[in-house]
């Protein structure tokens, strides 16, 4: 799956996926899109992968848009700009609805889209000194593939609205303290802490953590009414799986519960 935009690991139960395109900060590709929107449909497919990690080359997570192509398009029909943007919501919507969890691990920039996509992973471990911004207002520009959707489940409409016509930049440590990050790391550590949440969540019930995952991705969007039907929905399948006769069982038994040997073939 290796290419001049993504390069890929696997890390025990662990698919690691590199945004590598160092020269430009890592900026956005369609490549890139077709890439991550390949390796989580192969991850979602493979019971070997517990979870995914999605980094960065070169001490950067991902500054963002091109800009360069961005000035190109200004003469395109809108109809076509809008297409465009669609690979980048079709990459967003991809992580949000991989059943598989998805955890960001950020070093350096993180900024316009590169935020978004940050932020639309499941988990978010991030460098003390990584910066995040919502630059888009920096260069005449507005937020998009999911930015406000996602700042305004953790703060404040002040705030948002605030981070969004200052473009101010946010360390790791701000975006800790609002909320948005799950694990800080001292720099250049971020990869190695992500890891090791990663193969945590990756020894985990799959099935459950694809219901569970698909709870926490509508608790904002929803009434209580129709998240008390969702769980309803999910705790009836879940009570008939093969892994609460295995998690039960274990704890009733005194031992570790082993999930993963419910993965492999037969």
């Amino acid at each position: 799956m290796d290419h001049d935009a993504l390069l890929t690991r696997r890390d025990g139960a662990v698919l690691v996926l590199f945004n590598n395109n160092v020269a430009a900060r890592n900026a956005l590709t369609v490549e890139f899109y077709q890439g991550v929107k390949a390796g989580l449909q192969a991850a979602a497919a493979d019971p070997s992968v517990g979870a995914v990690v999605l980094t960065g080359e070169g001490g950067h997570f991902c500054a963002g848009g091109d800009l360069r192509q961005l000035i190109l398009r200004r003469e395109l029909p809108a109809s076509e700009r809008r297409e465009r943007l669609e690979g980048l919501h079709d990459l967003i919507r991809t992580v949000r609805d991989c059943p598989k969890p998805v955890i960001a691990a950020v070093e350096g920039a993180a900024a316009g889209a590169g935020l978004s996509l940050a932020l639309a992973c499941d988990l978010l471990v991030a460098a003390r000194n990584a910066v995040f911004s919502v630059a888009y207002v920096k260069v005449g520009l507005t937020p998009d593939g999911g930015a406000t959707a996602f700042l305004a489940e953790f703060v404040s409409r002040q705030v948002l609205t605030e981070l969004c016509l200052t473009g101010e930049r946010l360390s790791g440590e701000r975006l800790h303290a609002l909320g948005a990050v799950n694990r800080l790391a001292e720099s250049g550590q971020a990869l190695p802490a992500a890891l090791a949440l990663a193969q945590q969540v990756a020894s985990g019930p799959a099935q459950a953590m694809a219901r569970i995952k698909d709870l926490c991705r509508h608790a904002h969007q929803h009434t209580l009414e129709e998240l008390l039907e969702r769980e309803a929905h999910h705790m009836v399948l879940a009570q008939e799986s093969a892994e609460s006769l295995e998690g039960i069982g274990a704890f009733l038994d005194k031992r570790p519960a082993d999930f993963v040997k419910l993965r492999r073939p037969a």
